[in-house]
């Protein structure tokens, strides 16, 4: 059978999957990426590291699994959503990415803001005026960075740029233009005027294509640096959470994805359009469905930071006994009571996105006193989290949402104490996947349906398992009741504060 191939570009990692039709993994394969705030707020990456890193996965998958190049039948990429890349003229970048984390343009919100009517804009345009928006950023550009903006000839997305290097066509996929502001819900198509506040020419901005529409083929230059064969199709891809929700097997009104990557994001499928300031609103990859989303700026990117930062001293400790630092410090932590006696944080260390949108929001810890130790903290850390998914979860139900199967994924749910805490904190069953490599796989079978491989949207579930459950723990429930209150208390606060 046909092989499929699904790239990742992610926040931390690229990652690659090669799948043999209908259900084998033949190879998974990751290279890290290097994520740069300069300041407070900032988030950048490289696009050509990405792409460095696409040539040496599809050339590492071709080595490792032997297959013959011309076996790949379709490729299909996902990432994060929406950063925003600028090419020049001849194609060149023209600075580093800003990611869909990046709070910088604060005041540019603000200015769109007084010029559009929000309401009448979240009805049309089915999100809000906020920090996502690709006009905001680009008018930071404008302000700051003249010579860039006056460069620019295209505006798109992560894995738009990959796509480009794979087949030298400019598009931009559905759910990138939907939250960069400049699809009209009632048409579905990118409008004019939405681009104009972007103040960059209409041209700037590519035509928009269907998740697993074909929108060209692997060019030879691309097959010369890739490994892959000139001719291939490429579909137009995935934002990463979507990928990952379809492969998750979120598929049903009502399902709910917990997706604990680089950020930590909560999914809904849903036939029903409700756009709504707080959140995001995506197109679900099953025709007919929409997606409403929740994603905090950070996630694993904070757990990484803070384990970097401040346990190095526990690296020999975690060696010793055959466990990551992360592993290590779950155990620390699980020696510690729900509530962290009283030590309570914020994770808003980027700013903070759904449901408050607040860029200038910052983390806090409260309540530390030098009866805490590591494993307070780091349980803190996991208990944050699980507040801020508690808050989605107030905000879809009063959207008229219902959640009611919650799966999670990515590699936060392989902790079996965060996974606990996040099921005693909701007061919901949670139920964790095995074998889901992330969105690479969604991406992976986005292809397959372009390529003709298959109809059945469900059908990638041949790849994933159930894992372990996590039932709420009744006894814990006072202590997190307790501690979501002084959670959002704590924000409010912060969020009053004179400036």
């Amino acid at each position: 059978m046909a092989c499929i191939l699904g790239i990742d570009i992610g926040t931390t990692s690229t990652i690659a999957i090669l799948v043999r039709m209908p259900g084998e993994v033949l190879g998974l394969a990751s290279r890290p990426v290097t994520l740069n705030s300069l300041h407070p707020g900032w988030s950048e990456e490289d696009p050509a590291e990405w792409w460095r890193n696409v040539c040496a996965l599809t050339h590492e998958l071709i080595a490792t699994t032997g297959i013959d190049p011309a076996e790949v039948a379709a490729v299909g990429t996902t990432g994060m959503l929406p950063a925003v890349v600028l090419l020049g003229a001849a194609g060149e970048v023209l600075r580093p990415s800003i990611q869909q984390s990046d709070g910088r343009c604060g005041a540019e919100v603000e200015e769109l803001r007084r010029e559009i009517d929000e309401a009448a804009f979240i009805r049309r345009a089915g999100n809000g005026v906020n920090h996502q928006l690709v006009a905001a950023k680009l008018r930071w550009i404008e302000r700051h960075e003249p010579d860039v903006f006056g460069r620019i000839a295209t505006v798109f997305g992560s894995y738009d740029y990959i796509n480009l290097r794979l087949t030298g066509e400019r598009r931009i996929e559905q759910n990138w233009a939907l939250e960069a502001g400049f699809v009209d819900l009632g048409t579905h198509a990118v409008a004019d005027d939405l681009v104009a506040y972007a103040h960059v020419p209409r041209a700037a901005v590519p035509q928009k294509a269907l998740s697993q529409e074909i929108i060209g083929t692997i060019s030879p230059a691309a097959a010369a640096e890739t490994g892959l064969a000139a001719g291939t199709p490429v579909v137009g891809g995935a934002a990463d959470m979507i990928a990952s929700a379809l492969a998750a097997g979120v598929t049903a009104p009502g399902d709910v994805l917990l997706k604990f990557g680089g950020s930590v994001d909560i999914l809904v499928a849903t036939d029903k359009v409700q756009p709504d300031p707080r959140l995001y609103l995506d197109y679900h990859l099953v025709p007919g469905l929409f997606m409403p989303n929740g994603c905090m700026s950070t996630g694993g990117s904070a757990l990484n930071w803070f384990a970097r930062t401040f346990a190095g001293g526990e690296m020999a400790a975690a060696a010793s006994a055959g466990l990551t630092i992360h592993q290590h410090l779950d155990r620390l932590a699980a020696a510690r009571p729900a509530g962290a006696e009283g030590l309570t944080i914020v994770p808003y260390f980027l700013g903070e996105k759904t449901p408050v949108h607040d860029a200038d929001a910052r983390g806090i810890v409260d309540g530390l006193t030098l009866s805490h130790d590591l494993g307070h903290l780091w349980r803190a850390l996991l208990e944050s989290y699980a507040f801020a998914l508690l808050h989605h979860l107030e905000v879809l139900r009063d959207m008229d949402h219902e959640p009611r199967r919650f799966l999670a994924s990515d590699g936060g749910s392989q902790s079996g104490l965060w996974m606990q805490i996040v099921a005693d904190v909701i007061g919901e069953r949670v139920e964790t996947l095995a074998g889901h490599p992330g969105s690479c796989l969604g991406a992976a079978w986005t292809a397959a349906i372009g390529a003709g491989l298959t109809t059945d949207w469900n059908g990638l579930q041949a790849f994933v398992s159930p894992g372990r459950g996590f039932d709420p723990d009744g006894t814990k429930a006072e202590v997190y009741q307790r501690g979501y209150r002084r959670y959002r208390e704590l924000y409010r606060r912060l969020a009053e504060r004179p400036a």
